[in-house]
């Protein structure tokens, strides 16, 4: 990753989860504003980033991919932050992972330069973005994917137009599932289709999505079919580079990935004309959640050695601030946050603290305290969370709450600026998002 300075960039003032800051701030004046969420001193709702359990979960799968000896290209649709890119890349990542053109082209303004791009390239106007950065820099790492002869075709004559080399990989799909080669015979003609653009389409890999999927022994199945297809096109010399690319893995059964990606078959040719990368793509590791993440880790360590060894687990660090803002009946709370704040495609926000701040009594807290368990939030709209609380709930207006994230991605969107705060949730910086 190119050198990028992100304490330079401007403050985007006119959006949520700020303090009070100057019109020309720059990112890097937040650290020295010295805002602490819990005396209110940034307006609620706010997202923020538990510094220190990014860190811990950027460790976790730097060690988890070198006892695997693998690549990680984490995708980075789920945050779109240059400035998390930055980290994981410190952390030991190869590249990043994106879904889109615009995606791909915000990472490189901001110095990625390796990036696959886990789906198909459809329509000159995309074409035309990523032919642009590879003119701006020839060393641009870009790699993307094709299913279909039809997509092969477009790009094999937009890229020839442009006097530009194209590098592809062949993803493979599930029966059912998303894109992706299902046959024998979708494999043969997005072959020939890639040979009749010699010069300007180039074969480098392959790449899979198991994630659709929730049944183990159908995903380590298509694991072990996509391998030995990627070994067969290997021993034909189908390949235009020695170093092949194998990528897949979300963030669900990225251990299952790792796993048969190296398993070592003892059929094969140990001469081989060709080395493997296998690079896989998670990206919802770096700030993990208590949702359905949760429940694969959970699996993970259950059934994976190498998770078990390492003694450790990933944690969640995104979360969300909000106040209660209406309390108009026994029994419910009206928190004032809502879809506009979080997501709540796989599960409602989860209640983890609670803190009361001298404003909504002079007995105020001196420190957050854990959410009971059955303060439920049960509905949201958008600026409105409703929660479900005992009648004699501990609960007054104006006390502040902290919420766990069910999937991040859904989260991250919807935010600007995320603010970074330590264990004593002082703000320590912050980080921006692109979307």
């Amino acid at each position: 990753m190119s050198e990028i300075d992100f304490s330079q960039q401007p403050v985007n003032t006119r959006t949520k989860g700020l303090g009070p800051v100057s019109a020309d701030a720059r990112m890097g004046d937040i650290r020295q504003q010295g805002w602490n969420i819990l005396r209110e001193d940034v307006s609620l709702p706010v997202a923020v980033l538990l510094e220190e359990r990014i860190e811990h979960n950027l460790a976790w799968m730097r060690e988890f991919i070198q006892r695997y000896r693998l690549k990680l290209a984490p995708h980075g649709k789920t945050t779109m932050s240059p400035e998390l890119y930055q980290m994981q890349l410190e952390f030991g990542a190869w590249g990043i992972t994106l879904a889109t053109a615009p995606q791909v082209n915000v990472a490189f303004q901001h110095g990625v330069r390796k990036v696959i791009m886990a789906n198909q390239l459809i329509g000159k106007g995309s074409m035309a973005i990523i032919a642009g950065l590879l003119r701006e820099d020839p060393d641009f790492e870009f790699s993307c994917i094709v299913d279909s002869a039809d997509n092969v075709d477009s790009l094999g004559h937009y890229f020839a137009s442009q006097q530009l080399t194209l590098r592809v990989m062949f993803e493979y799909g599930i029966q059912g599932g998303r894109t992706g080669i299902r046959t024998g015979e979708q494999e043969a003609e997005v072959l020939a289709a890639v040979k009749r653009w010699p010069q300007s389409l180039a074969l480098v890999g392959v790449e899979l999505y198991e994630g659709v999927s929730n049944d183990e022994a159908a995903i380590r199945a298509f694991l072990r079919h996509v391998v030995a297809r990627t070994e067969a096109l290997a021993q034909a010399g189908e390949f235009s580079e020695p170093q092949v690319m194998l990528t897949g893995a979300g963030s669900a059964w990225f251990d299952v990935v790792a796993e048969e990606l190296t398993r070592e078959d003892p059929h094969l040719d140990n001469e081989k004309r060709y080395q493997l990368d296998v690079i896989l793509r998670s990206g919802c590791y770096v700030t993990h959640d208590v949702g359905a993440y949760q429940a694969a880790l959970e699996r993970m360590q259950t059934s994976n050695p190498v998770a078990r060894e390492m003694n450790s687990s990933l944690q969640p660090a995104l979360q969300v601030w909000a106040a209660v803002q209406s309390l108009p009946e026994p029994g419910r709370a009206i928190i004032a946050f809502g879809k506009r704040d979080a997501g709540y495609d796989a599960g409602y926000p989860k209640a983890a603290g609670h803190f009361r701040p001298r404003s909504a009594t002079q007995a105020g807290y001196t420190t957050v305290v854990p959410a009971p368990d059955d303060w439920k939030v049960y509905a949201m709209m958008d600026q409105h969370a409703f929660m479900s609380v005992p009648e004699n709930a501990d609960l007054k207006v104006g006390d502040m709450l902290v919420f766990d994230i069910c999937h991040p991605c859904l989260t991250f969107d919807k935010w600007r600026q995320l603010l970074l705060v330590n264990e004593q949730w002082d703000v320590t910086g912050a980080v921006t998002t692109w979307f």
